[in-house]
């Protein structure tokens, strides 16, 4: 199997894609607010306790990633609706894309127990919570 070429050795006529793994076709990222009480901590927390998502944060901004494959991606890692695909797509260019695959996010949750802890650190007591278990429903 042969290496993946660098961007840089790439020609400029040559679309990119054609050599990538389709990272940006893989997940979605929405912002969402900074969290500043806990509530907005817990709120994460759900996020997270979810399949597929973490959280992350770049340049300051807070966002929610849903990693996710786009139903329209094709086996050979290009869109099987460019004709028509959303306007979001078409804005897309590979001129900053993560094809080199060195990205490195100032902050990222993986699991809630993360979320938990980086709480209390920056919310102090406050952010502590007094359990998070509850009494388990009463069944009949």
């Amino acid at each position: 199997m042969s290496r993946r070429p660098r961007r840089e050795e790439i020609q400029e006529n040559v679309n990119l894609c054609e050599y990538c793994s389709a990272k940006c076709c893989r997940y979605f990222a929405l912002p969402i607010d900074t969290p500043k009480e806990p509530r907005d901590y817990d709120h994460m927390r759900w996020f997270l306790l979810h399949e597929h998502a973490t959280v992350f944060v770049e340049e300051g901004e807070w966002f929610l990633l849903v990693h996710t494959d786009c139903n329209f991606l094709r086996k050979d890692n290009l869109c099987g609706i460019y004709e028509v695909r959303p306007n979001i797509c078409r804005k897309y260019t590979t001129a900053k894309c993560e094809y080199e695959d060195h990205w490195v996010y100032e902050k990222y949750f993986e699991t809630s127990e993360q979320v938990s802890e980086y709480a209390e650190v920056v919310l102090g007591s406050q952010g502590r919570q007094k359990s998070l278990r509850t009494a388990k429903p009463l069944t009949p």
